[in-house]
């Protein structure tokens, strides 16, 4: 017996296979996030017509390393007449809900044995998982907030405000567009609406296809990403709560928005596009796509997650490569005149549509 008062397999089972798997997912996610911004400047430099970085390493393939490097040997500065305390724990604050919000995205369903054991391809699986996400996601807010006003800084202060206005503008349609998929599933959790689609026999996207666009056009709007970077425009704001940032507590709140964008995408993934599936599931012409199930079903999952989620990371800096940045005025415009009562109609259809079939 342990400490604990649990048998050997017991503490495996709760404590070590758990820490283990939330150890590898933060690991991924976060080398996924460094290569992330080296795909963004290579998709950007593409569709700018200009150089990538290239230099360090083959390609430029190491240039998030040394990235990293830079960041982490920078100066440590504190801003006079900045609330120190506040200051430091700014960037945490935004980090740590990132990181939360991983613990319910099913990257794939077939579970797998490693000595005797069985190790599901996710962290958990609550029937809650969508409103935890909702939930833990949005407190990333108050590390922004805190950010801009504890760096002493006009700029900072009037960005931070402006990304807590921004928030609670498209938190509304966001919360309303993943209604229908809701309706549908019959579920919160995640794995359940992945299963509802396959027994469906289609992606949830097809009957809400508003949702979705609704969805991610506020998911866009609440990762401060362009067309609505308005919290870091540096036109007018500099970099925004960013501003007075440097070395790795910058590193942070780079590193929470990124994850930021990867949540989003997992999320569409699994509500709208079938989450681990394969294209056309139910199509037997279509089976060789199922190439990595002769290895073990959990790769052909994983496979097909990461595919759609780096999809979906594709339209995001699409967009920014296309999109001039939008004033403030039309973004809450945009929140509150039209995707508020797209989404509420998206809803309504959806409920009638449920009533008569």
């Amino acid at each position: 017996m342990s400490p604990l008062g649990m048998t050997m397999d017991q503490v495996i089972v709760n404590l070590v296979i758990p820490a283990v798997k939330i150890a590898v997912v933060l690991g991924v996610i976060s080398g996924a996030v460094a290569y992330l911004t080296l795909m963004e400047r290579k998709i950007l430099g593409f569709m700018q017509l200009r150089l990538a970085p290239r230099r360090v390493g083959p390609s430029g393939l190491l240039q998030p390393i040394a990235d990293g490097i830079k960041l982490l040997l920078k100066e440590d500065v504190m801003p006079q007449g900045a609330d120190r305390a506040l200051f430091l724990l700014a960037p945490v604050l935004a980090i740590i809900p990132a990181f939360a919000s991983l613990a319910v995205l099913p990257f794939a369903s077939a579970p797998f044995e490693v000595f005797g054991y069985t190790i599901t391809p996710f962290i958990t699986d609550v029937n809650i998982g969508v409103l935890y996400i909702l939930s833990i996601s949005s407190l990333g807010i108050y590390g922004i907030i805190l950010g801009g006003w504890a760096s002493n800084s006009k700029y900072s202060l009037l960005g931070s405000l402006r990304s807590a206005a921004q928030m609670i503008s498209y938190e509304v349609p966001l919360g309303l567009a993943i209604i229908g998929v809701l309706m549908l599933a019959g579920t919160a959790s995640m794995v359940g609406i992945v299963e509802a689609q396959r027994d469906a026999g289609m992606w949830f996207f097809v009957p809400q296809i508003v949702g979705l666009f609704c969805f991610f056009v506020s998911a866009v709007a609440e990762t401060n990403r362009l067309p609505f970077d308005l919290p870091e425009a540096e036109a007018e704001l500099v970099a925004g709560y960013q501003t007075e940032y440097a070395g790795m507590k910058f590193a942070f709140f780079m590193l929470a928005e990124y994850t930021s964008m990867i949540i989003v995408a997992s999320v569409a993934t699994t509500l709208w596009l079938g989450g681990w599936m394969r294209p056309f599931p139910g199509v037997e012409q279509l089976a060789f796509l199922d190439w990595l199930n002769f290895i073990h079903p959990a790769l052909s999952g994983v496979f097909w997650f990461t595919m759609k989620v780096l999809f979906v990371l594709y339209v995001y800096i699409w967009l920014r490569g296309t999109f001039p940045r939008y004033r403030y005025d039309q973004l809450m415009r945009i929140g509150w005149k039209w995707l508020l009562p797209l989404s509420l109609l998206n809803v309504l259809a959806t409920g009638i549509w449920l009533v008569l079939r």
